[in-house]
């Protein structure tokens, strides 16, 4: 029953310090969450990226958009292994709409995938 809980408190952790990453605009703090490849929607621009060209796309957007507050509004998951997240970024004057997908797994949330919209 012990192991059980620290399970589900790792989870809770992994999405924590996932919106502390985005928050703090750490595209690296960010990557050690990404699944081997990244589904990215930035704006409507798609594309499949491997774990480390999904980081260097983030630190762009972080570059052009600075954050100055991210905070998750929903949380959900679908089925046992599929943990979804909903936050609200928001980069001086111009707030997005972050939807992150994540596969849950023994060592914790990996994100697969990443989309960003603006408000």
């Amino acid at each position: 029953m012990i192991f059980l809980g620290s399970s589900a408190w790792a989870q809770h952790d992994d999405s924590k310090e996932i919106a502390i990453s985005i928050k703090a605009g750490s595209s690296k703090d960010l990557a050690a969450f990404f699944d081997r490849n990244v589904e990215l929607s930035i704006n409507g621009n798609e594309g499949d990226y491997s774990k480390n060209q999904a980081e260097l796309v983030m630190r762009d957007f972080f570059k052009k958009f600075t954050p100055s507050d991210f905070d998750i509004v929903h949380r959900g998951t679908s089925g046992n292994q599929i943990e979804y997240f909903i936050g609200t970024y928001d980069s001086t004057g111009t707030k997005f709409r972050i939807l992150i997908k994540c596969k849950k797994d023994s060592d914790g949330c990996s994100i697969y995938s990443l989309d960003i919209t603006k408000e």
